[in-house]
């Protein structure tokens, strides 16, 4: 229940940042450093071969690297 409810917290503000391209008021080294502690939690998981945290750390990854990535483009 615990990474169905952290993974899709992160649904909002993906689906908000690719739809208006507004990025300014995102934090460049939070979304960096989250992404690089997301990408560690994913290898964490794949190293207990823990699936709940496989799948939820691939999703976060995924929509946290689109958001990092709008920002940098249009940041």
């Amino acid at each position: 229940m615990a990474a169905i409810l952290t993974t899709l917290s992160f649904v909002p503000q993906a689906v908000k940042t690719i739809r208006s391209k507004q990025t300014n008021g995102l934090s460049l080294l939070m979304y960096l450093t989250f992404t690089v502690g997301i990408g560690f939690w994913l290898a964490y998981g794949i190293y207990l071969m823990s699936w709940p945290m496989i799948i939820a750390n691939i999703v976060t990854l995924a929509l946290s690297l689109t958001i990092l990535g709008l920002k940098l483009r249009y940041g």
